[in-house]
């Protein structure tokens, strides 16, 4: 009562000392009609003038202090709660039509129901905070990530100014905006917004909290996209331990954390770990949620992805069909979220050299992005560019080229020209000119997407080693061996001290290294790199695989030009044995 009579502001006071349930929200009760409230609140509740406020009252349920903050009519009142209850139905009816893909359609009732609440509750408002979140998340999902930012931040303001800066709610708004950030790879605020998300949460919670995993797992899956493997593994077990022991062995949450694992042992190449959690994962979705839950299918698919990756084409077929019929059953034929899973059975039947097949599926992934995302969307530009790269494929120039060049456009658009997308499209856009001999647009574009790539994720980042491996197998396929061989050495060095020197990308481009040396007649060192290659191969997949099959039909004739007959015979053996189980 001494600070208040000294002017201490009320909402400060009531968050930092009251015993009400709704302290968070400032202390605030709402409005009242005269007889509302309980015994003597009633009466000096009334007598209040407008930014006054009580002395201590005693009562039978504790000890009150008063402020009447706004004071209406009956008549303005009514058209409130009219004007909150129209809110309401907007606000359901947005998060319904999100749920459902339907982001166009959300649009225009996340924009109504942002006004009304300006209108009726204010600007600065923890009610219009919600609003403000909720037409972001439309913006972020459109592609529209300049849009999106703007309104995360506006409700992190809004937050901050109504709750202080240690709150559940500003660690949640924090969280938003790094999800924003990290959904087109702008990671350089990423880092820094987890961070305080999660010294937020560690100071008013217990280190144990739900809320705490959450924060955890996002960021882990942001070191993962960083190829940050190490810390991504630290706290994705951080975030499962804390969900075990605050919800038993068997949660939908427990299952979420076991797939995000999985996801991150799969991109590691630790494709058994992958698989043994994948699988793990599905029985809980299915035995917590039921077979046809939308986690189960997407779970299916994930471990059809794993399978895709190790050639298990066989195994991963039918669990696309099943994440494909769960989806269309749950969301329709034109979600978002059943177009993920055509692409990656249209990559499946890409694999098996039946284009026939996969075409089709990827138009249908356009088709589904461009009418619910718009033309302009990132992911169309994915779509665009899986497209380019089957009519490549199939030698198809003319048409690849003219698919990645809206892909480049449309990143563009999106991202600026400064982006690790737009270095992607660059990146495709050369190995085609690459692959028709036009070595000259080639090699300006290589360097060009080299120099983004560096410039937005480090010198040092398995991006930049795919890059340096691509334009070196340019300078390779023009016999600028001596171009060529600093930049192989330099990918491996970067390879080998990020993703470690048994990762399944680490033995392509031992492969790629081993060709070199060959075309440069230096046969041991040739042979050496091969077989580094093909014992990483080995220890991931076994014994006869199909990415075995370029390195040893180039070892074999390795051998044959070292004069080596029984070693020939021996490659030729498993080489004919691979190709007859895959084929």
């Amino acid at each position: 009562m001494t600070k208040l009579n000294k002017g201490a502001d009320f909402a400060t006071l009531a968050r930092q000392h009251s015993g009400w349930p709704d302290k968070e929200k400032t202390g605030d009760l709402g409005y009242f009609a005269p007889g509302e409230m309980k015994d003597e609140l009633d009466v000096i509740a009334v007598k209040l003038a407008v930014g006054q406020h009580s002395r201590v009252i005693e009562t039978s349920t504790g000890y009150f202090i008063l402020l009447k903050a706004d004071e209406k009519s009956a008549v303005e009142l009514e058209r409130q709660m009219r004007t909150k209850a129209r809110w309401h139905i907007l606000m359901k009816n947005v998060v319904t039509l999100y749920r459902q893909g339907h982001y166009e359609d959300a649009l225009p009732d996340a924009q109504e129901a942002l006004r009304l609440a300006e209108t009726t509750f204010g600007s600065n408002d923890l009610t219009t905070s919600t609003s403000v979140d909720n037409l972001a998340d439309i913006y972020s999902a459109k592609g529209k990530y300049a849009e999106a930012e703007i309104l995360y931040k506006r409700a992190l303001a809004i937050r901050e100014k109504a709750l202080g800066s240690n709150h559940r709610d500003i660690a949640q708004s924090l969280n938003n905006l790094a999800l924003s950030y990290q959904s087109h790879g702008n990671y350089t605020e990423v880092d820094s917004l987890y961070k305080q998300a999660l010294a937020i949460l560690e100071k008013i919670t217990d280190s144990d909290n739900l809320d705490l995993a959450a924060v955890l797992n996002n960021f882990a899956d942001s070191y993962r996209m960083q190829n940050n493997y190490y810390e991504a593994e630290l706290l994705h077990k951080r975030a499962l331990q804390i969900r075990k022991e605050n919800l038993g062995p068997v949660h939908p949450d427990i299952a979420t954390s076991l797939n995000n694992l999985a996801v991150l042992y799969e991109d590691m190449g630790q494709y058994t770990d992958a698989e043994q959690l994948y699988t793990e994962t599905l029985s809980m979705f299915e035995k917590a949620l039921g077979p046809d839950h939308l986690k189960v299918a997407t779970t299916l698919n994930n471990l059809a992805e794993c399978y895709r990756i190790q050639g298990k084409y066989t195994n991963a077929k039918p669990l696309y069909g099943k994440a494909l019929a769960i989806t269309k059953k749950a969301l329709g034929q034109d979600h978002p979220n059943l177009a993920i899973t055509l692409n990656n059975m249209a990559l499946l039947y890409k694999a098996q050299g039946n284009y026939a097949e996969a075409e089709p599926l990827y138009q249908r992934m356009l088709s589904i992005f461009e009418k619910k995302l718009g033309p302009d969307h990132p992911d169309v530009a994915t779509a665009l560019n899986n497209l380019a790269l089957l009519h490549k494929t199939q030698g198809n120039y003319f048409k690849a080229e003219e698919f990645y060049k809206q892909a480049l456009a449309i990143r563009k658009k999106a991202f600026g020209s400064e982006h690790s997308e737009v270095a992607v499209s660059l990146n495709n856009l050369a190995a085609l000119y690459e692959e028709i001999a036009n070595f000259t647009e080639a090699e300006a574009l290589y360097w060009r997407s080299l120099q983004i790539v560096e410039k937005t994720v480090g010198p040092n980042h398995p991006h930049v080693s795919a890059v340096l491996n691509n334009l070196a197998m340019l300078y390779k396929t023009q016999g600028k061996y001596r171009e060529a061989e600093p930049l192989y050495r330099r990918a491996l060095q970067i390879t080998e001290k990020t993703l470690g020197p048994e990762h399944p990308y680490m033995a392509a481009l031992l492969s790629n290294t081993a060709e070199l040396h060959l075309e440069m007649d230096n046969l041991a060192a040739a042979e050496s790199l091969y077989h580094r290659a093909l014992s990483i191969i080995e220890r991931i997949h076994g014994s006869d695989h199909p990415d075995m099959v370029a390195i040893l039909a180039n070892l074999s004739g390795l051998y044959n030009k070292m004069g080596k007959d029984e070693e020939v015979k021996a490659v030729e053996e498993r080489l004919q044995r691979i190709l007859k189980k895959y084929n």
